[in-house]
């Protein structure tokens, strides 16, 4: 069962986060022990018919587990990701408004998953996240996993389809837990391939869809990102 970590951070600083602070950010998630892959997302631009979201995180930190215990040894007192809260490694990160939350991956194939964007530039994931909670969870789920990922699997130009759902861990970063029920990602070679997928047809059928979804509460936020992809150092293809 692979396991995420979600860091979402928000900062009133002009320059955040800074270039220095993600190349060291970098270099240490490179280190981390058992880490799958993480990524680094920054805001970005997309245009959405149906949703105008407002003030995305600046930064949000997606970091990729096999097990659980593996995430959690990581998050431990003496564990490797205690340090993006040290203000003498990370004052940036560790002076920003953060909040965490562990997640388990659900993941969809898509007809086409290579992305063709140019060597080491960002692609750009749409970041969705429910934040409520459904009158009967077990209906929710059964809709959106069965149905309404079919439709997100359609859009043009999608590389990655990804939902995750709620699990208990333990941590011992300081910052604060939140409990949303459900977050989902979808992954494209640029901004402009996201905001083509979301003026598709394909679009017009998920809100369908959406307005026969079971009933839940809370907010559903969507947020461009910038997205760059972290590997191990023991990774061949890093």
């Amino acid at each position: 069962m692979t396991t995420c970590l979600f860091l979402s951070f928000h900062s009133d600083a002009e320059a955040f986060p800074a270039v220095g602070e993600i190349a060291k950010l970098e270099a240490m998630l490179r280190a981390t022990p058992q880490l799958q892959k993480a990524l680094i997302h920054t805001a970005s631009n997309a245009e959405d018919p149906y949703v105008k979201d407002r003030s995305p995180p600046q930064l949000v930190l997606q970091l990729y587990f096999a097990e659980i215990d593996d995430l959690e040894a990581a998050l431990a007192r003496q564990g490797h990701l205690r340090t993006l809260a040290s203000r003498d490694e990370f004052p940036g990160l560790a002076s920003a408004n953060v909040h965490q939350q562990v997640m388990m991956v659900r993941t969809f194939a898509v007809p086409e998953p290579e992305f063709r964007h140019a060597p080491g530039a960002p692609h750009c994931t749409y970041l969705v996240s429910y934040e409520g909670e459904a009158e009967d969870i077990n209906a929710w789920l059964g809709h959106y996993l069965d149905k309404h990922t079919t439709h997100m699997a359609r859009f043009p130009g999608i590389r990655e389809l990804e939902v995750y759902t709620r699990l208990d861990w333990v941590s011992a970063l300081p910052w604060p837990r939140v409990n949303f029920m459900q977050r989902n990602k979808v992954a494209f070679d640029s901004a402009e391939a996201l905001t083509q997928a979301l003026h598709s047809p394909v679009r017009h059928e998920m809100r369908a869809d959406y307005k026969t979804f079971p009933p839940f509460t809370g907010p559903n936020n969507h947020f461009a990102m910038a997205t760059h992809v972290i590997r191990p150092a023991s990774d061949p293809s890093s």
